[in-house]
């Protein structure tokens, strides 16, 4: 079969695969207990002084 050929079993194979829905909720997702920390970094004008200053270089 040449590259690019239509190949109609193919076609019924993956049409089929995609088809199927996985219902299996059996896995319920995992809570996260703890603690989340941001840090935010610099300020917006003290981050564009940086990206001016590497613009220029």
């Amino acid at each position: 079969m040449s590259m690019g050929a239509y190949d109609e079993e193919e076609h019924e194979r993956r049409a089929k695969k995609t088809g199927q829905v996985d219902t299996d909720f059996s896995e319920m997702r995992t809570e996260y207990h703890g603690r989340l920390e941001f840090d935010s970094g610099d300020s917006a004008d003290a981050l564009l002084d940086q990206f001016k200053e590497m613009k220029g270089n």
